[in-house]
């Protein structure tokens, strides 16, 4: 355990499941995959996606800011406004200041920087809107949430792939032990349901091609696994001192127990086989957080549903358990949103231990004869947590894993 514990005290949750925490932690437990076609990747290859359907920006955040900011600051922006209010602050109250600010994303507005080259390449660039850059770059995530809710402490966006989400978290924790800040906003948010997206990770044969079958195609640890369907959505949590959350009588849903991070220096987008970096971030945070194999009672993957991935993290898991505890792969429902999974993740890791409950995985048939892990699937399982891990593993080898105990 770190000399100086931190709570998570809110959290905030825009995913394909719907809008808010509640509406999230239901579409998990349902076990029903959430993929299905998608109109705005018409003619493409793979034309399925897990989208937030039902997300109104201009409802939910006026239509001036929400004409201003891409989709993956207002998810974010809607999942912050959720976390602050859950973990009971008022952003007109508090010394902002003191608050950080630290989400992750992997890709940036990417959608909106498309159809701006397609106007350049149409020798119309008179009509591409001044606000192209501020729309589209990465750091605009956090420059809008702090000026939102007046966080006026550092302020900043992680980048490591899919793990960004968990990097950011970790981040954020340590900006609270070393003292900088006294309230942290932290998770990830990312929007990659997008043609050029689509037709990328297509390319590199990372997206599942069971098309006919959309809620059928994300299938993490099967045998019949064929790759990850692409996601978006926010996952958003706030996190302070548990001395300071006692001393205001803050609900404390879990503490940020451990972090670690590593590097495979294997290959810019594959796994080293044996899962070799994941075991280095697994012992990190296991030893930052003073915990043993023993104290872990689940683990939250970073189950995408590709073959190498699924296969190099169950060894991993293995290499570091022996006989590793029980396992969910929210992606399996929630598909993949890149950078905005770790938060979700996260959050939902937040919410196994609080409910005491593991939310099943979708579509694991017939278990990957060489994956030697305890799934939970077809239903939620009811069981014991005192602790458990939350798993990300990026491109360019890039891995981060949080520890969460109860309070």
């Amino acid at each position: 355990m770190t000399a100086v514990d931190v709570a998570v005290t809110g959290l905030g949750l825009v995913t394909p499941a719907g809008i808010g925490v509640q509406a999230t932690w239901d579409g998990l437990l349902s076990g029903r995959s959430l993929a299905a076609t998608d109109e705005q990747l018409a003619g493409l290859p793979v034309d399925i996606s897990c989208r937030v359907t039902d997300f109104d920006a201009a409802a939910l955040l006026g239509r001036r800011l929400s004409w201003r900011i891409d989709r993956f600051i207002q998810m974010g922006l809607v999942a912050t406004r959720e976390a602050v209010t859950d973990a009971g602050w008022d952003p007109t109250a508090w010394d902002g200041v003191r608050v950080a600010v630290v989400l992750g994303n992997g890709n940036g507005g990417n959608d909106q920087v498309s159809k701006d080259y397609d106007l350049l390449n149409n020798g119309r660039h008179k009509a591409i809107s001044p606000l192209c850059i501020t729309r589209t770059v990465a750091n605009m995530l956090a420059g809008e949430i702090s000026a939102d809710v007046q966080a006026l402490g550092p302020s900043l966006v992680t980048s490591t792939a899919c793990a960004s989400g968990s990097t950011a978290i970790g981040v954020a924790r340590d900006l609270l032990v070393s003292g900088a800040c006294d309230i942290a906003i932290t998770g990830g948010s990312e929007s990659v349901c997008f043609p050029m997206a689509a037709a990328g990770f297509a390319q590199m044969g990372a997206l599942s091609t069971r098309v006919h079958d959309p809620a059928g195609a994300c299938r993490p640890f099967d045998a019949d696994r064929d790759g990850f369907v692409l996601g978006e959505g926010a996952g958003v949590l706030v996190l302070e001192r548990l001395a300071d959350a006692h001393a205001r009588n803050a609900l404390v849903r879990a503490l940020v127990a451990g972090y670690g991070a590593s590097a495979d220096g294997y290959h810019f987008t594959s796994p080293a086989p044996e899962g070799q970096g994941v075991v280095r971030a697994i012992r990190t945070a296991l030893a930052d957080a003073a915990l043993s194999t023993s104290d872990i009672d689940h683990v939250n993957t970073h189950g995408t549903s590709t073959q190498q991935n699924d296969l190099a993290e169950a060894r991993a898991l293995c290499s570091v358990f022996g006989t590793p505890p029980p396992v969910t792969a929210n992606k399996s429902i929630l598909g993949h949103s890149i950078g905005g999974a770790g938060g979700i993740e996260a959050a939902v890791t937040v919410l196994s231990l609080q409910h005491q409950t593991i939310p099943p995985t979708a579509n694991l048939d017939c278990l990957d004869p060489d994956i030697d892990l305890d799934v939970v699937t077809k239903a939620p399982r009811s069981q014991r947590l005192r602790a458990a891990l939350s798993n990300s593993i990026g491109f360019g080898g890039q891995n981060a894993v949080l520890a969460f105990r109860t309070p």
